[in-house]
C-alpha cells in the first residue's frame, strides 16, 4: 500500500509500504476512507532532522473495517469508524478518568505503528479505540466527522477545561483549524461573546461563521489592549490558547481577566510558560493539555450527525495520496487552511 513518510523539513514522500496485518487479537485492520494533515504535523516539517527509515505521519483518520483480531467485540468487517488520535484501551483506570491520552496500554499512531496518511493501517486496542458511526463510505458528513479524531475534540477540549458556559466571555486565540473549532465549541457551550485573535481574514470570515463575535487581527500587548478595550478593560472569564508559542502563551496571559481560567491546547513549543507572582496575584488558572478525544467523540457525535454543528468547512484543500507533499507545502505556506486526503 501506500504511506505518507517524512525524512525531514520539508522532506515529505508517499511510498509503498507492507499492507498492514493483524499482529494482536485486539487489533483490527482500517482501510483508510479520509485522512488529513494537522496543524502540529508542521512542527517537524519545519525542524525535523534529517532520518533514515522515514517517520510515518498522520494521526486523523477514518475508514472501513477489513479485518478484526479474535478478541475484538461490537466491530466487524464494514463498519465505518472514527479514530481518535491517540490510540487506547477504554478500560484502564486513566481511560475510566475520561484521560485516554494517558492510556496504561495506549499509543501515538505513526510512531511505532501506521500512520492515518495513508491507505490502511492497523489499529491497536481496536475495541476500546475505534468509533462505529452510523454512516456509509459515500456519506457528505465524513469531513467534519473526520474532525472528531483532533482538530474539533482539541477545540473542544479547551473550552470544556476553561469551564466556558453561558456565562463566561471567551478569547481564542489562533485561527488554525483548533482555533476554529474552538470557536464553535464555545459557541455549542453557550459562550455569547467569542473574540477570535487571528490574522488571516479567509479564516477569521470562517470564525465568524462559527460562532465569532468578534475578530482582533493584531498580535501581541497591541492585541492584549485591544481584548480589554473591548472587554471594559478586564479582559475575558477565558482565554483558549490553540496555537503553541510563547508569543500565543503570554497574550493569552494578557488578555484572560483577574481570576479567569486559560485552557491551553496548541502544541507547546516552548520549554517555559511566564507564570510567576503576577499572575499568582491575579489567580489565573492554566488548564487544558492534550485532548483525550476518545472521551468527547460519543457526546457531540450526535450534534454532528443532526447538523447542530458543522466543522467539516475547516478543510479547505483536498488532495489524493499523490498531492499530500504538496498539501503539507500549501499548510506551511499559509496557501491551506487544514488538507484533506482522500487516499
Amino acid at each position: 500500500m501506500r504511506a505518507t513518510l517524512m525524512y525531514g523539513a520539508g522532506d515529505v514522500r508517499v511510498e509503498n509500504v507492507p499492507d498492514p496485518v493483524l499482529k494482536e487479537p485486539t487489533d483490527a485492520v482500517v482501510r483508510v476512507l479520509r485522512s488529513c494533515i494537522c496543524g502540529s504535523d508542521l512542527w517537524p516539517y519545519g525542524q525535523m532532522p534529517a532520518t533514515d527509515p522515514g517517520q510515518r505521519m498522520g494521526h486523523e483518520f477514518l475508514g472501513v473495517i477489513e479485518d478484526t483480531g479474535a478478541d475484538v467485540s461490537g466491530l466487524r468487517r464494514g463498519d465505518v469508524v472514527v479514530a481518535p488520535f491517540v490510540w487506547s484501551d477504554n478500560t484502564c483506570d486513566f481511560c475510566r478518568e475520561g484521560l485516554h491520552t494517558s492510556c496504561r496500554h495506549g499509543g501515538l499512531w505513526g510512531h511505532d505503528l501506521d500512520g492515518g496518511q495513508g491507505e490502511a493501517v492497523r489499529a491497536p486496542q481496536a475495541e476500546g479505540t475505534l468509533v462505529k458511526l452510523p454512516v456509509g463510505e459515500d456519506s457528505a458528513l465524513l469531513p467534519s466527522l473526520l474532525t472528531l479524531s483532533d482538530v474539533f475534540c482539541t477545540g473542544h477540549h479547551a473550552a470544556v477545561t476553561a469551564g466556558v458556559n453561558q456565562r463566561t466571555t471567551v478569547t481564542v486565540i489562533g485561527d488554525g483549524a483548533v482555533g476554529l473549532c474552538a470557536v464553535m465549541a464555545a459557541k455549542r457551550l453557550g459562550a455569547e461573546r467569542i473574540i477570535l485573535m487571528g490574522r488571516h481574514k479567509d479564516r477569521t470570515d470562517l470564525g465568524r461563521e462559527f460562532g465569532a463575535t468578534h475578530v482582533i487581527s493584531e498580535r501581541g500587548d497591541e492585541g492584549v489592549e485591544l481584548v480589554r478595550q473591548a472587554t471594559g478593560g478586564d479582559g475575558t472569564h477565558t482565554v483558549l490558547e490553540c496555537v503553541g508559542t510563547r508569543e500565543a502563551i503570554e497574550m493569552a496571559i494578557g488578555a484572560v481577566r483577574d481570576g479567569g481560567v486559560i485552557g491551553r491546547v496548541g502544541a507547546a513549543q516552548y520549554d517555559e510558560v511566564p507564570l510567576g507572582f503576577d499572575t499568582l496575584m491575579r489567580n489565573i488558572t492554566v488548564t487544558g493539555g492534550v485532548a483525550p478525544a476518545r472521551a468527547y467523540i460519543e457526546e457531540v457525535l450526535p450534534d454532528v450527525l443532526d447538523g447542530t454543528i458543522d466543522p467539516g468547512p475547516v478543510f479547505d484543500r483536498t488532495v489524493s495520496m499523490d498531492g499530500v507533499p504538496d498539501g503539507y507545502r500549501a499548510m506551511a505556506h499559509r496557501e491551506a487552511l487544514k488538507v484533506l486526503i482522500v487516499p
